[in-house]
């Protein structure tokens, strides 16, 4: 049987993986070396220096091509990392959209590392879909995209962006931290560049950062695969091999943490002391439909606003928390509560903050695979 025909949730477990040919290990070893024997000068058993490839990071990385339905994967030591090496695909000069509302650290790259490097970045509503042709000039050269964004949750229209993108020439880049290929796969409605910080859902216990990226086109991979090697910021052996046992269970750790985010979406919605609940999953959520066709089911993240909300008052509800962790990150098994304002997109300038929804109040969660009535108590203790 051809491995990349077998569905996603056997791709998971057995997608780009062969045994280990020594001793037939199940589950690739960590091969812990920064150098590799040549037999004469150049010539090797395809292995000469771990900073260019490593056995252990090559298995990671096929794994990710192989769920992510592309043909060629790249790892890094973050996700952070991963963006940075697709920036250097580019040029002083060349022109960069992407989403206005997303996450604060990739804000921050952007602006405060990429644009003294002569890229120019306009952030911009692309709900609208039409609009993006207005900003696309000579010089615009990627559409980058997070959907679902962080922490708003909002849904971007992948095929009818990527459709913009091709009339244009400009490749289409997107972040699928939030969704994971278990939700969405951007390949597959156009998209030319995924992203992971796989750091989050693919790894799925906490315990190691680290990056993804995944492409269709050779030559672009050849690119990217240059700037990996000639910049390092790669992942070693011991990260590879966690992320790539992590990808192992996504899909059913991704079911229960969309089923546990289904059933407290809907409690936080119907609370009396809970201004507005941000999910894609409502109905009245205004990107619902799209979410719908784009989307197997509808995430492991939602953020909400306390009625008569404040700084103070978002703070008194998370320091009640017990189950939930005040922490850095989402995406693992144990549920984590977040103040994006002060947290995930601290760096963000107020202003900028605020013009995308991001108020004081608001607080973000990313909801794990506990018993879900637990949960609930525990959130019902917080904001009584």
């Amino acid at each position: 049987m051809n491995k990349e025909d077998l569905k996603f949730n056997s791709k998971t477990i057995h997608g780009g993986q062969e045994l280990e040919k020594g001793y037939g290990a199940i589950m690739p070893p960590i091969y812990q070396t920064s150098t590799f024997a040549q037999v004469t000068p150049g010539k090797h058993k395809g292995y000469a220096y771990a900073r260019s490839a490593n056995p252990t990071r090559t298995a990671l990385e096929n794994s990710l091509a192989s769920i992510e339905n592309g043909n060629y994967g790249l790892a890094f030591g973050s996700g952070l990392a991963a963006i940075d090496a697709i920036m250097k695909l580019f040029n002083p000069g060349d022109e960069i959209l992407s989403n206005y509302d997303l996450y604060g650290g990739s804000f921050r790259l952007f602006k405060e590392v990429f644009e003294k490097y002569g890229l120019v970045f306009h952030f911009i509503n692309m709900h609208d879909v039409e609009t993006i042709e207005n900003y696309i000039t000579k010089n615009t050269k990627l559409i980058w995209m997070e959907t679902p964004t962080n922490p708003m949750l909002n849904i971007l229209d992948i095929k009818a962006i990527t459709n913009i993108a091709k009339e244009h020439k400009l490749l289409v880049a997107v972040d699928n931290t939030f969704a994971t290929p278990y939700l969405q796969r951007p390949i597959d409605l156009g998209g030319d560049i995924v992203m992971h910080s796989a750091t989050k859902y693919l790894g799925g216990h906490s315990d190691t950062v680290v990056g993804g990226i995944v492409v269709k086109e050779k030559e672009l991979a050849n690119k990217l695969y240059f700037i990996q090697n000639a910049s390092g910021a790669v992942c070693g052996p011991m990260d590879s091999f966690l992320v790539l046992r992590g990808i192992k269970t996504l899909h059913v750790r991704m079911q229960r943490h969309c089923e546990n985010t289904a059933t407290i979406a809907k409690f936080l919605n119907q609370h009396p002391r809970v201004e507005k609940v941000y999910w894609p999953g409502f109905k009245n959520h205004p990107n619902h439909e799209i979410a719908k066709n784009q989307m197997k089911y509808f995430g492991g993240m939602v953020s909400f606003m306390p009625k008569e909300g404040d700084y103070n008052r978002a703070i008194e509800i998370i320091k009640k928390l017990s189950l939930f962790t005040l922490a850095e990150s989402l995406g693992g098994v144990e549920s984590l509560v977040g103040h994006p304002a002060s947290m995930s997109h601290g760096s963000m300038p107020k202003e900028e903050r605020e013009k995308i929804g991001i108020k004081d109040a608001l607080i973000r969660v990313s909801v794990g695979i506990e018993d879900v009535q637990d949960l609930i108590k525990d959130l019902e203790n917080a904001l009584s």
